[in-house]
Parts: C-alpha cells; sequence; structure tokens
C-alpha cells in the first residue's frame, strides 16, 4: 500500500509538471527558449496520461471508495509543491522526479 500511495504521489507530481511544461511561459521560465508544437503536444499528453496512472494507483491505495478523494489531494499536494519550486529553483522542480526512483525502490525493498 505504501508503494501505491508513493507512485500515486510520483504521478501526480510528474503529471502536473508536464502540464506545466507543455505551457510556453513555463518552458521558457526553465528552458530559455519556447517549446516545438511537437514537444508542448507530447508534454501535454504525457501529462494527462501520468495523471491517470496516479488516479490508478490511488485507487490501489485506498480502493475505489475513497480513491478519488485521495488524488484529489494528491493533485493538490504535488501542485502546491510545484507552484512553490517553480518560482525559485525552476530547475530543481525538473529534476526533482528523478529522486523518485530511488526512494521507490527502497519502499519496494522495505515491504
Amino acid at each position: 500500500m505504501l508503494a501505491h500511495f508513493f507512485a500515486a504521489l510520483a504521478f501526480a507530481y510528474l503529471g502536473m509538471l508536464a502540464l506545466c511544461q507543455g505551457l510556453d511561459r513555463h518552458y521558457k521560465q526553465v528552458w530559455g527558449k519556447p517549446p516545438s508544437p511537437r514537444l508542448s503536444r507530447l508534454l501535454r499528453v504525457s501529462g494527462w496520461v501520468s495523471l491517470g496512472l496516479s488516479f490508478y494507483f490511488c485507487g490501489l491505495a485506498w480502493g475505489w471508495a475513497m480513491g478519488p478523494v485521495g488524488w484529489l489531494g494528491m493533485l493538490s499536494l504535488s501542485g502546491f509543491g510545484l507552484l512553490m519550486l517553480l518560482p525559485y529553483r525552476p530547475r530543481l522542480a525538473v529534476w526533482l522526479p528523478m529522486g523518485f526512483v530511488p526512494v521507490w525502490a527502497v519502499i519496494e525493498t522495505l515491504t
């Protein structure tokens, strides 16, 4: 269950980040240039897919009665984290998901 919770949080953050980076303004804020139309479309599609995966893992973690409620909380938490990181440390906001993989591996070995 802890692994499902962490997966839901990670995919919620990745989804919000991808949707954010799919916008010209936020992409320029991080990378200094606008994204190509193809990259922008790819980021938006991958963002929605990640949010769908987050919904699925919330359903696995809390059951399908409370999973959607937990998912809305995950979206709020990940959106707030992204909101706090983008103005001050935009590159950290993009590279932060690289730390999710080692944490997930530790959680998997503990459970």
